[in-house]
């Protein structure tokens, strides 16, 4: 069984297209389906439904997938434990940051493993939570700053690095402005300018705000932290974001305040796939990081 016929067959139940398959592997599209032919001869079944109108797995190519996915990430693994052997303190690293909230926690560190090792290339990619959990699990990137940690027993090897509480920043001619501190029931009647929706932080305030007995009035969406507080500031609602973040906020018009008795905090934490090889470049990334958190943020 050739590794290659597994790795296209992989991609065409990725996509149940041959022609994105093929577009994606950069190999003509009868040479996959050559391939998969071939590997249905040697498995002795069809692993494909195939009409006019769509392609299917069959239940055997349901089987097959999920052992072909094993297969091919041993054989990656393989393949990048070698590389490292022949091409030490080189190679890539793909990150995946929240836009909100990565740059203010994690700079420091990326400018530091930068300073240590110049001949490895740092891929940061900017996305919620949700999908930076996906690309970590699939394998398009290496390691994840996260907001809300999973559960220790998933997936992830994890390492908790802050805990932070939200405050509201509203306008200072706000009716709120002149209080010390808020608590959600005194939210009802606002107008949220809040994280999009593949941000954890989005469900988590959509749930504090249900237990407060009301569904928030939304009506902005962003992931870009100027965007949110531009539009406070432009008296359009108001928005919630970490004290850590709020330090920085140099704005006449806008104050800050402490929410009181709620839960909504971000949890920080990096995250990467368990039982992966971890290449020298991930690896001395998550030392570096532990070291960092050590010395404190």
């Amino acid at each position: 069984m050739d590794i290659r016929h597994l790795e296209y067959f992989a991609e065409v139940a990725q996509h149940l297209s041959f022609t994105k398959a093929s577009q994606t592997l950069h190999v003509t599209q009868p040479s996959i389906s050559k391939a998969i032919k071939n590997l249905e001869g040697e498995l002795g079944v069809p692993l494909f439904y195939r009409s006019s109108k769509q392609l299917e797995l069959t239940d055997a190519g349901k089987a097959v997938l999920i052992n072909a996915k094993k297969v091919l990430d041993a054989f990656h693994n393989l393949t990048s434990e070698l590389t490292d052997l022949t091409e030490l303190k080189s190679g890539e690293i793909k990150i995946g940051i929240p836009p909100i909230v990565g740059a203010a926690f994690f700079s420091k560190l990326i400018s530091q493993y930068k300073e240590k090792f110049p001949l490895i290339e740092i891929k940061l990619t900017e996305v919620g939570t949700k999908k930076i959990k996906k690309g970590v699990d699939d394998g398009t990137l290496d390691i994840g700053l996260i907001c809300t940690v999973p559960a220790h027993g998933s997936s992830f090897e994890i390492i908790n690095v802050l805990k932070d509480p939200l405050m509201l920043i509203v306008h200072r001619e706000h009716p709120l402005a002149s209080n010390t501190e808020v608590n959600f029931s005194q939210l009802t009647n606002e107008h949220f300018i809040l994280y999009r929706k593949d941000f954890t932080l989005y469900d988590l305030i959509i749930e504090e705000c249900s237990k407060s007995g009301f569904q928030p009035n939304i009506v902005c969406e962003s992931s870009q932290k100027d965007f949110l507080l531009g539009m406070v500031e432009g008296k359009l609602g108001i928005t919630l974001l970490p004290s850590k973040i709020c330090q920085n906020i140099n704005c006449r018009d806008l104050v800050v305040l402490p929410i009181s008795e709620s839960a909504v905090n971000l949890e920080l934490g990096m995250i990467w796939k368990k039982d992966k090889y971890l290449s020298f470049a991930v690896r001395e990334f998550i030392a570096c990081a532990e070291t960092y958190l050590e010395e404190g943020l």
